[in-house]
């Protein structure tokens, strides 16, 4: 499986924030949800399991969680290989980032993303062919 764009978690936690100062954010997300294109890792499925069952507001039940995931398991999803991990490894020393942002990129490049769309790393960077786009800059 291939994907043009590679959604970070942090797109997914605001396509269900009920935060009345997220509104905007919210409706952008949902409309990257319908990329045509947009894919994910398994990384991306954990961690927005993890923060939408502990720390959304409200919480999400471990039902919840699942029903939102699992119709987005039918688009590409990068798994976590020793190669991702590896290549991760080498992200993290080359830009002296955290590990599990390097695994974010890893993934995107494994996929044949050209973008991701995330608010976690620095918008406009290049790492290697994987141009990072904060798509809630300015909301």
């Amino acid at each position: 499986m291939s994907a043009d764009v590679l959604l970070d978690s942090n797109v997914l936690l605001y396509a269900i924030s009920s935060a009345w100062d997220e509104q905007e954010k919210r409706a952008k997300a949902r409309e990257l949800l319908r990329l045509p294109g947009a894919g994910f890792s398994t990384q991306v499925f954990a961690e927005f399991y993890d923060n939408a069952i502990r720390k959304q507001k409200p919480r999400l039940t471990h039902s919840q969680a699942l029903a939102i995931l699992d119709p987005l398991r039918d688009l590409p999803v990068q798994p976590l290989t020793v190669a991702v991990v590896w290549e991760a490894f080498r992200i993290r020393e080359r830009f002296r980032i955290s590990y599990w942002d390097a695994a974010i990129l890893s993934a995107a490049k494994s996929l044949g993303c050209r973008k991701v769309f995330s608010e976690d790393l620095s918008d406009g960077q290049d790492y290697d062919g994987v141009a990072v786009v904060n798509p809630f800059r300015g909301l």
